[in-house]
């Protein structure tokens, strides 16, 4: 029996994790069935779970992934970044990226055993967004009255208040300003500089 390259195997995870991306934001979970997933993905349900253990499984590695990617942004650009490549469009997967975050924030309410489990993967972007701001701080850019556990939890109240305004279907195209003011909350007022 010929062996499966280890690249193989990495690029028919990602055709699963990018088709079932589109197919739970399209349907949510529970209607994200077996068979829409085949489609979604071009693949049986032998190739999918073969590389997943259930469907939850997928689902929470496909959350997973997200996080990692934001996360990547928040260590280089800050959370605001985040929320400012979400109303460009300029993520990867933007409405599918959406898609995703609504299922999540709508499991965590409902699904006790979920919110166990994805209460690991979200600390990831929790922590890149505290090292970010502590990285901040220490270069002078921060503000220094408030504690960064506080900026922190305030970044991410205003990324779920961007996300809930978006899943609302309302427009985001005038919220630049928003987050504007938001950076301009964390940051270190100079003595002298224009407010």
């Amino acid at each position: 029996m010929p062996r499966v390259s280890q690249d193989h195997l990495d690029a028919r995870r990602r055709q699963i994790l990018d088709g079932s991306r589109v197919c739970f934001a399209r349907y949510g979970y529970e209607g994200a069935t077996v068979r829409r997933l085949e489609e979604a993905t071009g693949l049986s349900r032998g190739a999918i779970f073969h590389h997943f253990r259930d469907k939850e499984s997928l689902f929470l590695a496909l959350a997973e992934d997200d996080a990692v990617r934001m996360a990547d942004v928040v260590a280089e650009q800050g959370l605001v970044q985040v929320m400012r490549d979400l109303l460009a469009g300029n993520s990867e997967h933007p409405a599918d990226w959406l898609g995703t975050r609504l299922e999540v924030s709508r499991r965590l309410r409902t699904d006790p055993e979920f919110r166990g489990r994805w209460a690991e993967r979200s600390q990831q972007l929790t922590e890149a967004t505290r090292d970010r701001l502590e990285w901040q701080r220490k270069a002078g850019n921060l503000r220094d009255d408030v504690d960064v556990s506080v900026l922190t939890a305030f970044l991410e109240l205003v990324l779920e208040g961007l996300v809930s305004h978006l899943a609302m279907g309302l427009p985001g195209d005038d919220l630049g300003p928003v987050l504007d003011l938001v950076e301009e909350t964390v940051r270190r007022h100079r003595p002298g500089a224009r407010s």
